[in-house]
């Protein structure tokens, strides 16, 4: 596939800070603290690529299968139908056994996206993923490999990630960032006195993009992006938005 034909994220606003979306196979994470919504943008790709005719995997880490079911229809899609068509795959893998969970992404997600025909991955979150191995090295190698298995599949990936308590602008395990083709940064700031969702694309490999921290909201039919508002700092006052929306 033509890196010129992009992946939506099914989200307008962000489309256009991509230059028409995600390049195809690349992996992409979303960093973001509580409250930014980071499964709620996993949830759209999800659904853009369903209403396209593709079929879609979500790996779940902490929700159960149900509450990302009931996630999506809060905001008018309907999951149910797409996984009794065989469309939607939605994974919930058990962190207490490392072991199994492991094998699955290694062995058992390969064939799954082959057998499925799978065109777009959501793992979520891939923090709790990486917190399951308490050796350093070892979770790096999992990471590794996992994104090896990805890019091998020719899949478009998305991976939400915690930010780190220490910086804020990287993710919890210090260590995906370096290894995805993109990252997208969601914050929460205090912008003329009120707490607003700002976002940045902070990297995307082979494509031009907007660098700029734009605003967003998390609506009723899901997220929507302010990408020709400019969120920015003056005179060291904190973050002030020009959107006559804000």
């Amino acid at each position: 596939m033509s890196l010129n034909k992009r992946v939506s994220s099914g989200i307008t606003g962000l489309d256009e800070m991509l230059g028409g979306g995600i390049p195809p196979g690349h992996i992409v994470v979303v960093i973001g603290d509580a409250g930014t919504g980071k499964t709620t943008l996993a949830i759209q790709y999800i659904h853009d690529g369903l209403c396209r005719g593709e079929s879609c995997i979500y790996i779940s880490i902490e929700e159960e299968r149900e509450s990302i079911i009931s996630t999506a229809a809060s905001y008018g899609y309907d999951l149910k139908k797409s996984i009794e068509d065989r469309k939607l795959e939605i994974l919930k893998l058990d962190l207490s056994d490392i072991k199994t969970t492991a094998r699955r992404m290694k062995i058992d997600l390969p064939e799954l996206i082959k057998s499925f025909g799978a065109n777009r991955l959501v793992i979520d979150s891939i923090t709790l993923f990486s917190m399951m191995f308490d050796d350093p090295i070892e979770r790096r190698i999992r990471l590794v490999d996992l994104n090896k298995t990805i890019k091998k599949a020719g899949i478009t990936a998305l991976y939400t990630s915690e930010i780190s308590t220490g910086d804020h602008i990287h993710s919890k395990d210090g260590i995906i960032e370096y290894s995805a083709d993109g990252i997208l940064f969601l914050q929460q700031n205090e912008i003329a006195k009120n707490i607003k969702l700002i976002m940045r694309i902070i990297k995307m490999r082979r494509a031009m993009h907007d660098r700029l921290y734009r605003p967003y909201e998390i609506t009723e039919s899901g997220i929507i992006v302010y990408s020709t508002d400019v969120v920015y700092h003056e005179d060291g006052k904190g973050i002030i938005s020009n959107a006559h929306r804000y």
